[in-house]
């Protein structure tokens, strides 16, 4: 009997055929293989709305394929993965096998949260239908998209400039960077003081404190004369004694397992690792590794987009056996440890946890890349430790009093490590910083005992501004406020970097670029409602209904179009022309009008609003309190061969790049030239720039793609003698040969 499984992934094909008997052939989407059609809306809005699909490029053939097997199938199981996504990817297959399939054979949709064989089995055993509801929330969260992206870009490239676009979700987490960004530069620092004091009970018994209060009030001191006054005043009394001492136990309780957001903020705070490789990694785990045998791909966590803290029964028993086996007695607790989300969740799917809990790291060391070991050891140190017990504290709090001061001493420590013996950072998912405050309380300390005060110590302070988003903090920022899905957080922060509307500090966080901060003021100016954060969350809480069954998919993309329609007539209507920011620069080359910014295909620019009676340019730069500084353009010694007037270095969104001084009526761009044309099809060889690297790239492209990367010398190839090479750095000894591609020693 043939039957047929259509995964999502080719990755797991391996996987699952090794659980299966020969009756089964396994067989791969690739992803998705139907969207929207590239070059037209297709959403057309009837009685119903209507969505047009099309083929992917190169999907019609692999579907034909999948059809082709499924025809002479006596069984048809689709298994894409088992969320939305995954919901459509299995709708748009079961349509077209429909087609093909005897009339007798049964279609099934199954779905698993790990891909073990237990798992297959069960999903074999109990498969269902496709589920209609979460279909119609996917091609609901796609038309809203499309109409989004589909009807504003348009609008931005008139009034902004061509090229840009916008998107429903990623716009509004490019607000929360920008309006992030102008509350750190609009942020006023205060001084404020703050005294610290050492006292010494005996020859050995040291004690630090802090000044907590004056008199009755807290201790607020906001300059340095007031400082050194308290400073005087305290070194002048003499009476030190301590007046309380209170003592207790606190119990710190593990974390809950992981889901997505929380993965994915760990992983980069405890990790370094962008949340996008943290997705990257984790599918590897979850689709497959090879270990022992490399013909036979292992999958190590369950189902790593799911927004669900819930573990199953059958992983709880395992965890707790194997914490009863390798821990003493005291670090089980009476009864599993029982997690849930604050607010909503899908809880399609388990937490994020290891697929067999007795694949220690420690096991797998010498058969996962060191990337692969860590991500998978976050994930199954969290998930044992969220199952043990709580770490114990004994605190301690001194009070010291002597005239009308009054101090505070605070200090704990460690009784019982409870599951931080193996899980030490309970709060990596967020920036952990020490306690200033703490200290260490010798244990000699005594109630009414007088106290010696040995030095005073006033430090100066200023109230920070907020800090500027991470890829963690960002996450941890959209999921809080109902931002995006568990599947969507890697998507939005990649798309908001490569449309340069954000850029990486030093400290890899998020910076608005000028373009950014301009798409993201017009968008906000002119689409209020649809830009805010409560109604994309509302937006995502329906997009939920849609899913439960609650709501309609039509009722809630033609109430959305309605207001969204009639926003976008009023804003081609509206709008400016053409959007500029204005600056305080008086034009040099005019003096009559103040320089605007402007953007091009080579990112913003400064101009004259005078333009075309006064055509001046120029790239800037801004400050750190964001004052904009003209960038001297530097002349080159040669003539524009379209226009002849003198060409110019200047700065783009890509490099440094030389142009006519004529722009924009001349809009000439110099490429360097290899000493010898493409090998391939004979026509030059240009220097492109990508991602910040250089090469040499055919100018026929994309009829001619070839291309080389390195130093061109003129030393002549050994083997052919060609008068050119190719070295990859000024270090390099080695030579390769363009003509021939050979590779020679010197």
């Amino acid at each position: 009997m043939k039957k047929i499984i259509v995964v999502e992934s080719p990755a797991k094909i391996k996987t699952i055929s090794k659980f299966l008997g020969k009756d089964y052939v396994i067989m791969s989407t690739q992803g998705h293989v139907k969207d929207l059609p590239p070059k037209r809306l297709g959403v057309t809005i009837n009685g119903s709305i209507d969505i047009e699909y099309e083929f992917l490029d190169k999907k019609k053939k692999l579907v034909a394929d999948i059809c082709k097997q499924a025809s002479t199938a006596d069984e048809v199981f689709i298994a894409p993965d088992p969320d939305r996504e995954g919901e459509l990817i299995a709708w748009h297959v079961a349509e077209e096998v429909a087609k093909v399939t005897k009339k007798k054979t049964p279609l099934h949709r199954i779905s698993f949260n790990e891909i073990t064989k237990p798992a297959i089995e069960e999903a074999l055993a109990h498969p269902h239908k496709i589920n209609e509801d979460m279909v119609a929330a996917q091609q609901a969260r796609r038309v809203l998209d499309r109409w989004v992206g589909y009807e504003i870009s348009p609008v931005l490239w008139k009034k902004i400039a061509r090229g840009l676009s916008a998107g429903r979700v990623q716009s509004v987490a490019l607000r929360l960077i920008c309006e992030r960004e102008e509350a750190i530069k609009s942020f006023k620092p205060e001084e404020y003081w703050t005294v610290h004091l050492d006292f010494l009970a005996d020859k050995e018994a040291q004690l630090k404190a802090l000044l907590s209060k004056i008199g009755t009030k807290k201790a607020d001191i906001d300059n340095e004369t007031d400082a050194q006054a308290v400073k005087k005043q305290l070194a002048d009394t003499k009476d030190f004694a301590i007046t309380d001492i209170k003592e207790s136990t606190r119990k710190k309780n593990p974390p809950p397992p992981f889901m997505t957001s929380t993965l994915q903020q760990s992983a980069y705070n405890a990790l370094g690792f962008s949340v996008h490789k943290t997705m990257q990694l984790a599918q590897k785990l979850y689709e497959g590794i090879p270990l022992e045998d490399a013909s036979t791909p292992v999958a190590l966590i369950s189902y790593m987009r799911t927004d669900s803290v819930r573990i199953s029964d059958v992983a709880i028993k395992q965890v707790r056996e194997f914490i009863s086996k390798k821990f003493d007695k005291p670090y089980l607790p009476a009864k599993p440890n029982m997690y849930a989300r604050k607010g909503k969740s899908q809880d399609a799917h388990e937490a994020v946890r290891p697929v067999d809990i007795e694949r220690t790291p420690d096991s797998l060391a010498r058969l996962l890349d060191k990337d692969l070991l860590k991500l998978y050891s976050l994930i199954w140190k969290r998930f044992v430790a969220c199952q043990m017990t709580p770490s114990e504290f004994a605190q301690k709090q001194i009070t010291i009093k002597g005239g009308k001061f009054e101090c505070k001493a605070s200090g704990s420590v460690l009784t019982f490590p409870g599951y931080s013996a193996l899980y030490a950072r309970a709060d990596e998912d967020e920036v952990v910083e020490a306690d200033a405050d703490e200290t260490t309380i010798p244990a000699s300390l005594n109630k009414d005992s007088n106290i010696a005060l040995k030095t005073v110590d006033p430090k100066q302070h200023f109230t920070q501004p907020p800090a500027r988003f991470s890829e963690a903090t960002l996450v941890k920022e959209m999921e809080k406020d109902g931002i995006g899905r568990p599947s969507t957080y890697a998507t939005i922060l990649k798309t908001i970097q490569a449309r340069a509307y954000t850029e990486l500090d030093q400290r890899k966080r998020f910076v608005p670029t000028d373009l950014g901060t301009t798409v993201t003021n017009f968008l906000v100016e002119h689409f209020p409602k649809l830009f805010s954060l409560n109604f994309t969350a509302e937006m995502e809480q329906d997009l939920d209904k849609v899913a439960q069954g609650d709501l309609e998919r039509d009722k809630l993309l033609r109430t959305f179009y309605e207001t969204f329609s009639s926003t976008l007539e009023k804003v081609e209507k509206k709008a400016p022309k053409k959007i500029v920011e204005a600056t305080d620069i008086i034009c040099p080359t005019c003096k009559a009008k103040n320089l605007v910014i402007r953007f091009g295909k080579t990112g913003p620019f400064l101009g004259c609003p005078g333009y075309p009676e006064c055509s001046f340019t120029s790239n800037f730069e801004r400050d750190e309190s964001g004052t904009i500084k003209l960038v001297e353009q530097k002349s080159i010694d040669m003539a524009c061969p379209k226009c002849g007037k003198p060409l110019r270095m200047v700065r783009g969104r890509f490099g440094p790049f030389i142009s006519c001084s004529g722009y924009p009526e001349c809009k000439y761009i110099h490429q360097e030239k290899a000493p010898f044309p493409c090998p391939m099809c004979g026509k030059d060889l240009v220097k492109r720039t990508f991602k910040g690297s250089s090469f040499w790239g055919c100018g026929g492209y994309p009829k001619c793609s070839y291309s080389i990367r390195g130093i061109i010398t003129d030393d002549p190839c050994v083997k052919c003698g060609f008068a050119h090479t190719i070295k990859k750095n000024e270090q390099d000894e080695s030579r390769s040969c363009p003509q021939c591609e050979k590779s020679e020693k010197k």
